[in-house]
């Protein structure tokens, strides 16, 4: 699982030599508005051949999807089916894949980032509302009715995009808010948990989350996830659910191999860096000296200093 940027959005759902790619990124990467761009689905596959599945990655911008066709949602231990018409609020937080069932698809989708949202002087802080919310639901089954409600906003989106009017961003801004408070008015749609398959999915996520807290390369760089909870939560699954599918996959619990590929990191930079062991224990997110010495000497039965010499 990797991270992907806006920029690298366009790269993932285009192919390379589509003209709409460079439009795209050279005309709405603005520094002064954040970043917005408004998809007819239907217009999208006939301009540029998109690739059938979204691989399950973490993304850096927000997404908004109005579905209309046979859809799955994977995330964490959940399976989501869309049946026919939905709607999907994906952010940062949630790492996620969306597996397109049959050909017949339509609809639209909005990307934005954070910046975008925070230009309004109204701003909401979109990462606390529900709907954005790394333990709550993000997918969400619409009626007709609900549909075509929602459709209208993103057709005004649309239309707005390509105007000239100068307040524009302005305008699409208090468009994402109408579909953000339409979203969490909604219920969403029960899981179907697939034991297997989310398991593995599950461990497997977790190894990748991990892996990409290191290397550490700097000292003022620092572990963003030190414990079993936090992991936990940016995977969307209790931490009993956590551990238990890593103590049947590996034999050990989260802490342990948490531990273990600190300890890991610590060794490389007692080696190969000059950074005195202050530098090292805040950058593996110790408060203390005392505390990354005594975490060493447990894993290790040597002190820092001892492990360097």
């Amino acid at each position: 699982m990797t991270t992907i940027s806006i920029n690298e959005f366009y790269k993932e759902i285009f192919d390379d030599k589509c003209q709409l790619t460079e439009l795209f990124l050279n005309e709405q990467n603005n520094i002064d508005i954040g970043h917005f761009n408004v998809f007819n689905i239907a217009e999208m596959s006939s301009a540029c051949k998109s690739k059938p599945v979204m691989p399950y990655n973490r993304r850096t911008y927000y997404k908004i999807s109005l579905i209309n066709g046979h859809n799955r949602v994977e995330y964490a231990d959940k399976e989501i089916e869309v049946k026919q018409r939905g709607i999907l609020f994906a952010s940062p937080k949630i790492p996620y894949r969306y597996v397109p069932q049959n050909d017949e698809q339509s609809g639209f989708f909005c990307v934005f980032t954070a910046d975008f949202m925070d230009k309004s002087k109204t701003a909401l802080n979109i990462d606390s509302l529900p709907i954005f919310n790394a333990k709550g639901d993000f997918v969400y089954q619409l009626s007709e009715e609900q549909f075509r409600e929602i459709e209208q906003i993103f057709l005004k989106m649309n239309n707005e995009i390509q105007s000239d009017y100068v307040y524009k961003y302005d305008l699409l801004r208090n468009y994402v808010t109408e579909l953000i408070h339409a979203g969490q008015k909604l219920k969403p749609i029960d899981g179907i948990h697939q034991t297997h398959n989310a398991a593995s999915r599950i461990s497997s996520l977790f190894i990748e989350l991990l892996e990409r807290q290191f290397p550490i390369e700097s000292p003022s760089q620092s572990l963003q996830l030190r414990t079993a909870k936090e992991y936990a939560e940016n995977l969307r699954v209790h931490v009993n659910h956590l551990n238990k599918v890593l103590k049947e996959a590996t034999g050990k619990t989260t802490t342990e191999i948490i531990a273990s590929r600190i300890t890991q990191e610590a060794k490389i930079l007692l080696r190969q860096t000059d950074w005195n062991v202050s530098e090292i224990a805040i950058s593996l997110g110790f408060d203390e000296v005392a505390h990354f010495s005594n975490f060493f000497k447990k894993q290790t039965q040597l002190s820092p200093l001892h492990f360097r010499e």
